[in-house]
């Protein structure tokens, strides 16, 4: 007995090490990578099973133990600034059962001896924010980090127009601190989604992952474009206008900050349960992701009877809704070709209906997630909408009933489209076709890219006219969209002559589309909207950036080495520049204007921070010197800073990182030396 004993507890501890193993690992993809490997629930049962673990095990306490902090989102060589909490940002322990809820009720009132009342709240479903304000102006916007530490990232969030700069009222506090969450909006999830799939790039799977990620993103611009937006839930700090949680949040909301409207306190656990009963459905309705409820004590005295456990506050809790899935069949995979080679697999599924809408078909990435799950043919499959958009598999209920060889899914060896064999890119999960000048989805692709509104704008070439005109051997790149006659066109199966007419005419009008959108038009691997009026800015020909060297184009802005990498293979390519020379001859716009003519490349690699006054110049002319002389402007001081070109009354903060990571400060008359320009 004994032995067997000593065998449980064995066993019972290496559980133990290697739940804290497993749940680290999930805590850096969800925070950190922002790509949760897990459902929220899977993850809360793992951990809610290493805590009764470690309770029948005290002798293995450990306070790096996940269930003894938060997760962290704190980004190492980040470029953000770390800033300390002024009050822990804990997280909240979570419930599923209207039962748990129950229990929590009862434990609290029982603690208070007296029935609580609760602030019923919507759990919003982004990432979590603390903002700052002395004296009516946001001085700092830090992210929940390790919940003692955050992300400072305010010149992010300043681009959210929901969140104040600053507030002009006599009634706020000298400082205080709110808290709430960023999201991105199911319309413009929706639509980054769209732009990343026309670009081949992979989707985000939900508005919570888009948010984070951008919210780490370095460049403002960028984070502006995407249209991200705030909700505040909780106000912290001295001389606090109410005493009741409630009370402080329509305060908040008289003061400018987006509050939702979707709150109510209830006297009752009754009234709790008809809340949760109403958002459960109605949630679908709003413009933004919830995935719950949030209950808290509303009264401020009573939160601080009840105090806090290691990483949660005992006065509030967050009932989860539950995911809405279907069982249903995998009855084939196929495979897409998009534009860029990349094949995708499919899943072809027995109707099932979700959310409202029949789902038949699901994305299933990329080989490695379907040998992850296992799947084959004939499986019976769990379906979720992902986000409540996105149809995805999440776990395989039965295997097919079929044994042997014949029953393992192998994944296409050979395109789908036109026989070549399929390669893998070594730095993706993705197979990818070569073919590209041969695969006909590959060449419709970049038409059908070539002529969309965002780069030549030509109408009348939708897919179907491309089909068509590619079925007769009209079309097989895009300049022969430049060859096309109106007899050919008119000739097509619901087309005319006045349809042939308006086609050439919106062909001859897309000659002068400026030359960053022929730059997108072109359809360079990862090369994005943004990205290619980045390019033809700092090179203001097509001949200037085709024989840029990987050098000088990882210095571009939101250029690194897998983009540059992409574009010295185009160029590369002699099917390519012939391809060039034909727009050229035909009219296109391949050269535009820039104020950042490349003048040298003394500064190539550099990487380069502006701190003080200058005499000479103002900042933003030493910037334009520095991008003219082959170097990049950076905002931050870190490790791979070149050097800081100081002037008078350079920042503290700057000077005493620079000092501590030993990097040189360069004066202005020493910079005007480097760069050989007359004192």
């Amino acid at each position: 007995m004994q032995l067997d004993l000593f065998s449980d507890t064995d066993n019972e501890q290496e559980q133990i090490r290697s739940l804290r193993k497993e749940l680290e690992e999930m805590n850096y993809q969800y925070y950190v990578l922002d790509q949760p490997t897990i459902s929220d629930k899977a993850f809360d049962e793992k951990m809610r099973r290493l805590q009764d673990l470690e309770a029948r095990h005290p002798e293995m306490a450990d306070p790096k133990s996940p269930t003894q902090h938060v997760g962290s989102d704190l980004q190492k060589n980040g470029g953000f600034e770390q800033v300390a909490h002024r009050y822990p940002m804990l997280s909240l322990a979570n419930t599923y059962s209207e039962e748990e809820v129950h229990s929590w009720y009862e434990r609290v009132r029982k603690d208070l001896g007296t029935a609580p009342e609760i602030v019923a709240e919507l759990k919003f479903d982004g990432l979590s924010i603390s903002l700052w304000y002395e004296n009516g102006e946001l001085v700092r916007a830090v992210t929940r980090g390790d919940g003692v530490r955050g992300d400072d990232v305010i010149q992010n969030v300043k681009t959210i127009k929901t969140i104040p700069w600053h507030i002009e009222r006599t009634d706020i506090p000298a400082s205080f601190e709110i808290r709430g969450e960023i999201l991105l909006p199911w319309k413009n999830f929706e639509r980054l989604n769209r732009e990343r799939e026309e670009q081949e790039e992979p989707l985000f799977a939900n508005p919570r992952n888009a948010a984070a990620g951008t919210l780490k993103l370095q460049n403002p611009g960028i984070v502006k474009s995407r249209g991200l937006d705030a909700y505040l839930y909780y106000l912290l700090g001295e001389n606090l206008p109410g005493t009741t949680h409630y009370d402080n949040l329509q305060a908040a909301r008289s003061w400018g900050f987006q509050v939702s409207d979707a709150i109510r306190r209830c006297a009752t656990l009754e009234e709790v349960m008809q809340f949760i009963a109403y958002w459960d459905i109605e949630r679908k309705h709003l413009p933004v992701a919830t995935d719950g409820i949030v209950l808290k004590v509303n009264d401020l005295k009573q939160q601080s009877i009840l105090g806090f456990t290691a990483k949660t506050p005992r006065w509030a809790i967050a009932y989860k809704f539950q995911a809405e899935k279907q069982l249903t069949v995998l009855k084939k995979i196929t495979y897409q070709v998009g534009r860029t080679g990349v094949v995708t697999p499919v899943a072809n599924l027995e109707p099932v209906l979700l959310s409202g809408t029949t789902v038949q078909r699901a994305t299933l990435h990329n080989a490695d997630f379907i040998a992850q799950l296992g799947l084959r043919e004939g499986d019976s499959v769990w379906v979720e909408k992902g986000g409540e958009i996105i149809p995805k598999i999440t776990a395989v209920e039965k295997h097919s009933d079929l044994t042997g060889l014949q029953a393992d899914f192998r994944f296409a060896t050979h395109c789908p489209e036109c026989g070549t064999p399929l390669q893998r890119d070594p730095e993706q999960a993705a197979w990818y076709c070569p073919n590209e000048d041969g695969c006909p989805p590959q060449q419709k692709g970049k038409i059908e890219h070539f002529v969309s509104r965002k780069t030549m704008n030509i109408e009348g070439l939708g897919s179907e006219t491309i089909d068509l005109l590619y079925a007769q051997g009209l079309l097989r790149d895009i300049a022969d969209i430049y060859a096309l006659q109106a007899e050919d066109i008119a000739k097509q199966e619901r087309l005319g002559q006045k349809s042939a007419q308006n086609i050439l005419e919106s062909v001859e009008q897309s000659k002068k589309v400026p030359f960053a959108r022929v730059l997108f038009a072109l359809g360079i691997r990862f090369v994005g909207e943004t990205t290619a009026k980045k390019l033809a800015k700092a090179f203001p020909s097509i001949d200037l950036l085709a024989n840029a060297p990987k050098e000088a184009l990882v210095m571009t802005e939101d250029v690194g080495e897998q983009i540059a990498e992409s574009i010295r293979q185009y160029f590369t390519k002699e099917s390519n520049r012939t391809l060039i020379e034909r727009l050229r001859n035909d009219g296109l716009q391949l050269t535009g204007e820039s104020n950042n003519i490349l003048k040298s490349n003394i500064l190539t690699g550099k990487s380069i921070v502006i701190s003080g006054t200058f005499s000479r110049h103002n900042r933003d002319e030493y910037k334009a010197l520095i991008e003219e002389n082959g170097g990049k402007n950076v905002g931050s001081v870190s490790a791979k800073t070149s050097f800081i070109l100081a002037g008078e009354n350079m920042g503290p903060q700057k000077l005493e990182k620079a000092q501590k990571l030993g990097i040189a400060l360069v004066s202005e008359e020493e910079f005007l030396q480097m760069i050989e320009e007359k004192i």
